[in-house]
């Protein structure tokens, strides 16, 4: 077995079961550690930035704006769910769109509740495997270059943020151009190496565009959501930006959901972007909140995982 194959088992098995006592040991001491890292993270921002000004912004948010941002969340998940479906395709896997969409909210639930978000990959590449007689490694490089999509989506839309924001003091050729050779390079390694996965290449990077663009509109939303938005009207673009830097650091396993990470990051930034602090711990808090809330619609299929294949043939035709 080679050493990408161990892998990709060790992720399948992960979040199912720990068949060895070393194995149920590592669970404990990760969730342990994860909440340590989590906690600590969390502590250091709110010893920077008062509970009680994030609370009062988190309170006299507009309710509306807020549930906006809510339905922004909730399609970028639908535009990521889509996404997911291109690089399946990619590999002969034809996937209902509805038990994919309920596997996908299924594999965001395991991914709160299973700390280190790995759960929920691990759970989809184990469940696919065991459905379809799948190799598990086909299905955790599809699962793997679906989230590095994302990576170059976020890329994409810093970019242009870089070249809107005055105070960094950088040539828009040079961003651009950096982007632009990295994205030639991602493309030929993606067609040399994984050229199944690349079949859906274009069509899988618009779709992650939808999915970061969706959640670019969340923040803009829970801006708007504060009566005082007229203040930041002028810097909105150093807002995105610190999102989606701390949405890249967010992806580090050892955190709840990104819990901390991100609003570490995003407290980092507001320092070099002259942002307020309460305003910039408000946004990525509020962001997480609103991502647990909607991963918890997957509860539904851990309490009744009989409903996950409703309504599909016994099985699926996969070429």
């Amino acid at each position: 077995m080679t050493k990408i194959e161990e892998v990709a088992e060790d992720a399948a098995e992960e979040g199912v079961e720990h068949k060895t006592w070393k194995g149920r040991l590592w669970g404990i001491i990760k969730i342990v550690l994860i909440i340590a890292i989590t906690g600590g993270l969390l502590y250091y921002v709110f010893s920077k930035v008062p509970w009680a000004e994030v609370k009062y912004r988190l309170i006299h948010a507009d309710k509306a704006w807020v549930f906006a941002a809510v339905l922004c969340y909730f399609c970028s998940m639908l535009f990521s769910s889509w996404r997911l479906l291109s690089f399946f395709k990619s590999i002969g896997l034809k996937l209902d769109y509805r038990f994919n969409l309920r596997l996908y909210f299924l594999g965001m639930c395991y991914n709160v509740l299973l700390p280190g978000g790995i759960g929920g990959d691990g759970y989809k590449i184990y469940l696919l495997h065991k459905r379809f007689k799948l190799p598990t490694k086909k299905v955790f490089w599809a699962i793997l270059l679906d989230r590095l999509s994302g990576f170059w989506a976020i890329g994409l839309i810093t970019v242009a943020l870089i070249i809107l924001i005055p105070k960094i003091d950088v040539h828009f050729g040079i961003p651009t151009g950096i982007f632009v050779v990295g994205t030639i390079i991602y493309y030929w390694v993606t067609h040399r190496f994984f050229k199944d996965y690349s079949h859906n290449f274009v069509a899988a990077h618009l779709k992650a565009i939808g999915v970061q663009s969706m959640q670019i509109l969340v923040i803009v939303c829970l801006l708007i959501a504060q009566s005082d938005f007229h203040l930041f009207v002028t810097k909105t673009s150093p807002y995105l930006l610190s999102f989606l830097i701390s949405s890249m650091a967010a992806v580090i396993p050892f955190s709840l959901g990104g819990g901390g990470v991100r609003d570490a990051i995003f407290l980092t930034a507001s320092k070099q972007f002259n942002i307020a602090k309460d305003m910039a711990v408000y946004l990525s808090f509020s962001f997480y909140l609103i991502s647990i809330v909607v991963a918890l619609l997957g509860v539904y299929y851990v309490i009744r995982p009989s409903r996950l294949q409703e309504g599909l043939p016994a099985n699926e035709e996969i070429n």
